[in-house]
């Protein structure tokens, strides 16, 4: 029995084959569509989600399976104190794989030791989102047919993003890849990351502040939102949450995209500061 808390569970050989498998199923859905009959998932939500958790249980409903679970801590018995060990081991008994997502960080953790079942992190505080990264790096491979030789900019709130944390911790296992963080001074990647995962793989990366900086040289954009749960401080939430913005007014095209192919895309970052980005577009 494997459980997923980290994408380092799986090895690049292993990401390579679930993306290929994703890709299959999103051809061939028909052919998945009982995959998972008779099987159970159990999604234990301990803080609010919309597009994890709906994404976990329609994605079990459309391989023929069904889902049971909670979307709040507060409709479960942790509401009376009962712990992430006792809750797992009662939900081991009505499920064949659980999804859990947790304020804190290493919940997830704590639950697969003491779990019959496979545990999936689906989010744990600000530290690790795995399921997110194997979404992101299926989406970057099939913008730009690779994950190695790349220029990956992540802007915005670095430090509490744990998709950003997990996303670089995969992405540093491919060749040729390199880094650019943009973020203001409060909002920077941890220092565990930033010496641990970066600098001990010898990934070259730098820090800057000003998004248009660095726009022209990059391969992919990773925009991150500002998290209002994260702060202790609604002063500091308040003083951080529009510091990058990437909206239409930004987004100017000379010539409206009809048809698929390679396109250079003008940003406007100011009324005076202009960048481009090459979108590729491939057909559904």
């Amino acid at each position: 029995m494997r459980h997923l808390m980290s994408p380092l569970d799986f090895s690049v050989e292993e990401v390579d084959q679930l993306m290929d498998l994703a890709n299959d199923i999103e051809k061939n859905p028909e052919k998945y569509a009982h995959a998972c009959d008779g099987k159970r998932l159990a999604t234990l939500f301990y803080e609010p989600s919309t597009r994890t958790r709906l994404s976990f249980e329609a994605a079990m409903m459309n391989l023929g399976g069904t889902v049971l679970g909670f979307s709040s801590a507060n409709s479960s018995s942790a509401s009376k104190g009962e712990s992430v060990a006792d809750t797992i081991r009662v939900v081991s008994c009505f499920a064949n794989i659980c999804a859990m997502r947790h304020p804190k960080e290493g919940a997830p953790l704590v639950a697969s030791m003491y779990s019959r079942i496979p545990v999936i992190n689906a989010g744990d505080g600000g530290h690790q989102h795995p399921t997110q990264t194997l979404t992101d790096l299926l989406t970057i491979r099939s913008l730009k047919g690779r994950l190695n030789n790349l220029t990956i900019g992540f802007c915005g709130d670095l430090k509490f993003g744990r998709t950003v944390h997990s996303l670089i911790e995969a992405l540093v296992r491919y060749t040729g890849i390199k880094i650019v963080l943009i973020s203001p001074e409060e909002l920077r990647l941890p220092d565990y990351i930033r010496d641990d995962v970066l600098r001990a793989n010898n990934v070259p990366f730098e820090e800057v502040i000003k998004m248009e900086d660095v726009l022209p040289k990059l391969d992919v954009l990773y925009m991150t939102r500002v998290q209002k749960e994260r702060f202790f401080n609604e002063d500091d939430y308040i003083r951080m949450k529009d510091f990058y913005i990437l909206d239409k007014k930004k987004m100017e095209l000379d010539v409206p995209i009809k048809s698929p192919g390679i396109f250079n895309v003008k940003i406007k970052l100011h009324k005076e500061v202009t960048a481009e980005l090459r979108v590729v577009v491939k057909e559904a």
